[in-house]
């Protein structure tokens, strides 16, 4: 039986099992961003003391050095022309994100990092560290023991390392100290922002929001925005509009993708993914060089030297592919993987086979390759 009739039988056997699936109904609140309800990032630098010994060595990194003399002279320590040369300091970058509606006295999780030559913070406690926004404003001050994902050892010859242990990350280690000043209740409309911006999606959000309150509540204004008024929902805020339709059900449309991993030989698609009529064959070319020298050597008691005469075999060999089979029109992709999966072609080769296919303009989806 032939390459071409082998995949056709495939994809036949396949079809009768394989039945179209729909796309399940999601919750609006998991589709959209609500306009004004989102975090803030927050950074600071600080220092982690009470390392064993696996701090930043202050000749290469001097900034652990002037930050650990501002701490000391704050807390009233003259160490002006004093010289010291602690191991179980290291100075840091410390991130957090403020998330939306968070009030005075709140506590949020934050991630320590070095950024000096600290070997390890495994141990460590980071000082009070103040974490300031892109305006410039203290929000929440840091401090705590660090958790880090880590493990180090060393020796005099040799050492080992697992995981990251010069990162790690402190929970509810920060203590919110100054409100976002955002009046959400009194906004008059609400905007919806699509995550994966689509014509049909935004259409099908409008449509049910207008359902569940009976009357035009949502207009889409674009293909990733829709916007509802908080009046004619005659709801008595903005929060207990979207605490009604936030759970609404939508069947969201997704445009035909295929993702492609190269370095793990990944291949993620969508169920919309369609492929025109198109012929396929792949093979492998291999060439092989092989030195086998030839020694020759004088007669027994003949005066001589031995002769190496080189020798070498060149050979070309193509191993058997696919052949040249052909795809029908309006095949799914999944259909076709699962027929080059039956004729046992390897990953590699399946992502080289799709780039050909899009190239050809045979695959009607978006193409993408990381």
């Amino acid at each position: 039986m032939n390459i071409c009739k082998r995949i056709t039988i495939c994809l036949i056997a396949l079809s009768l099992f394989v039945l179209p699936v729909s796309a399940s109904p999601i919750r609006i609140k998991d589709l959209v961003e609500f306009d004004g309800v989102r975090g803030n990032d927050l950074v600071g630098y600080g220092l982690v003391v009470g390392l064993n010994g696996t701090g930043d060595g202050i000749r290469n990194a001097p900034f652990t050095e002037e930050i650990m003399s501002n701490i000391l002279e704050r807390l009233g320590v003259n160490i002006t022309g004093e010289q010291f040369r602690p191991k179980n300091v290291a100075a840091v970058f410390v991130t957090a994100s403020l998330p939306p509606f968070a009030r005075t006295g709140g506590q949020i999780d934050v991630t320590v990092s070095a950024i000096g030559d600290a070997k390890s913070l495994l141990g460590g406690t980071l000082v009070m560290t103040p974490l300031n926004a892109a305006d410039g404003q203290i929000y929440a001050v840091a401090q705590g023991t660090i958790i880090a994902g880590g493990a180090s050892a060393e020796g005099v010859a040799a050492g080992v390392v697992q995981g990251v242990p010069t990162s790690g990350v402190i929970p509810s280690g920060a203590r919110v100290e100054r409100e976002i000043e955002f009046e959400f209740a009194s906004l008059d409309t609400l905007r919806l922002a699509l995550r994966e911006p689509d014509f049909t999606t935004a259409g099908r959000i409008e449509e049910a929001i207008n359902k569940t309150y009976g009357r035009p509540v949502a207009i889409m204004l674009d293909s990733g925005t829709v916007r509802i008024s908080v009046d004619a929902a005659n709801a008595r805020s903005a929060a207990h509009a979207v605490g009604r339709i936030e759970n609404i059900l939508v069947e969201p449309e997704r445009k035909a993708r295929v993702v492609v991993d190269q370095r793990s030989g990944t291949i993620v698609m969508g169920q919309e993914v369609r492929i025109s009529r198109v012929a396929v064959s792949q093979g492998n070319l291999t060439l092989r060089v092989e030195e086998v020298p030839l020694a020759l050597q004088p007669n027994p008691f003949a005066a001589g030297e031995t002769i190496v005469l080189p020798r070498t075999n060149a050979s070309i060999e193509e191993e058997p592919g696919t052949g040249l089979a052909e795809v029908p029109s309006g095949t799914s992709l999944s259909e076709v993987i699962a027929g080059l999966n039956a004729l046992g072609v390897s990953p590699r080769d399946m992502i080289d086979i799709l780039k050909s296919i899009k190239a050809a303009g045979a695959l009607h989806a978006e193409f993408v390759v990381r």
